[in-house]
């Protein structure tokens, strides 16, 4: 049989260390069959000498060149099965004659050229067997009728010819599926590869998407709720001896908003907790990843359905009042229901503003405004100048806030500004596309 690249790459060997041969055991097998060929052909080169007139070494002789031409019958199929069409007169040859037959139908060969040359094999048979068997009658005296050369001729060109023909064209097809099979392995495994990579992306990216947003609503937690507490901590200690009443009443505040925003704090550290760590990746199959990546978006999804809305918009506006700011809420337009995502960030938009308000403008007055208008609903903060009078309760700012505001808006295809007044003050605001739930 022949050897295909496939096979040379799977042996190891290449065919500069073999010849042509790629592996080792094929190179042992045609030097075997070129051995026992020769051997055939100079057995059967005593004949041909007697019946040519010529010296039995000069027959044997070329019954060993021949023969042993079938050695390279994996690089040069054609050659082979021309010298055994050669020598078909002189009758010798057979083995070289049926293994050339095989090794040119199962090579890469044209058709047209398979079938020419086993045609003219075919033909040089039939007419050495039809003279030969004549002769054989000829001499005996006998006399089986006129049907029996031409049967006996044909039978035994058929005989030696058809069946390697046949057998090497299936396993050349054969050969040929099996690699059109093994590339078509190859090049599915290396798409599954591709989609188990792009499945592992996705699953990174759902992961730090959901942890920005955790970070996102940790963030609007502690800012707003401990900004509340730190001033109405620096109130309680100015208040602490003249107004015993007012500095316990400061006091309960604090109290209750570092409940709520302990409360807040584990609602969130729970969401972490209940996911599965990400075990160390070193072969992760698809359907591992794929699920991954599905249960990671679930759980954003699901943890996108909780928070605060905007019916508690009076509730962080009244906060902001008991620590001392002047705030006014003005609403306009028909109040309804959104999704959750839209009244989440509507929510957390105004308490990113108040919240700078407590940071940066201690003392200014807050106006509030929340517009709901057909297709949109529009929310702004705006503050005036900082009054010199009031305190500063010295927070600290992390710069993330403008920043965070201005992710949510956008990731919901809305639109956020943001920037100073002419009149000195801060103004905030932001425009979200909604669909009423």
């Amino acid at each position: 049989m022949t050897a295909t690249g496939a096979d040379q790459d799977a042996a190891g060997v290449t065919a500069r260390g073999w010849w042509w041969w790629g592996r080792r055991r094929s190179a042992v097998l045609d030097v075997t069959l070129g051995v026992v060929s020769a051997l055939e052909c100079a057995a059967e080169g005593v004949g041909f000498a007697d019946n040519a007139g010529l010296p039995v070494p000069v027959g044997v002789l070329f019954g060993l060149v021949a023969g042993a031409v079938l050695v390279v019958r994996r690089r040069w199929p054609v050659a082979v099965v021309l010298v055994s069409i050669a020598i078909t007169p002189a009758e010798m040859g057979y083995l070289m004659g049926i293994v050339g037959l095989y090794t040119l139908a199962a090579s890469e060969v044209p058709r047209r050229i398979i079938a020419a040359l086993a045609g003219m094999s075919l033909v040089a048979v039939l007419i050495v067997t039809f003279v030969r068997v004549r002769q054989d009658i000829a001499s005996a005296d006998f006399d089986p009728g006129p049907w029996y050369v031409p049967l006996m001729a044909v039978f035994m060109s058929l005989g030696l010819n058809a069946p390697p023909v046949l057998f090497g064209l299936y396993i050349g097809a054969r050969r040929r599926l099996m690699e059109s099979l093994r590339e078509r392995a190859d090049s599915l495994e290396q798409e599954l590869s591709l989609l188990a990579d792009r499945a592992e992306q996705r699953a990174q990216m759902a992961r730090t998407e959901e942890r920005t947003r955790i970070a996102r609503e940790m963030h609007d937690v502690v800012a707003h709720r401990v900004s509340l507490m730190v001033v109405h901590a620096a109130a309680l200690q100015a208040v602490a001896l003249k107004d015993p009443q007012k500095a316990a009443k400061n006091a309960a505040l604090v109290g209750d908003m570092g409940r709520q925003a302990l409360t807040e704090l584990r609602e969130m550290l729970g969401v972490l907790r209940a996911g599965d760590p990400a075990p160390v990746r070193e072969s992760v199959p698809l359907a591992a990843v794929g699920r991954a990546a599905a249960a990671a978006a679930g759980r954003g999804a699901d943890a996108a359905e909780d928070g605060p809305c905007l019916d508690a918009l009076e509730e962080l506006v009244e906060q902001s009042r008991q620590a001392g700011m002047v705030v006014e809420l003005q609403v306009m337009g028909e109040a309804r229901s959104y999704g959750p995502q839209v009244e989440r960030t509507a929510y957390r938009v105004v308490q990113e503003g108040l919240t700078n308000v407590h940071k940066h403008a201690a003392g200014a007055k807050v106006v509030v405004r929340l517009a709901h208008r057909g297709g949109e609903v529009a929310m702004q903060v705006e503050n005036g100048p900082s009054d010199g009078k009031a305190a500063d309760a010295g927070l600290p700012s992390g710069g993330n806030g403008l920043v965070g505001m201005r992710e949510r808006v956008t990731a919901l295809g809305g639109v956020f500004v943001s920037g100073p007044t002419d009149e000195g003050g801060f103004k905030v605001s932001a425009v979200l596309p909604v669909r009423a739930a």
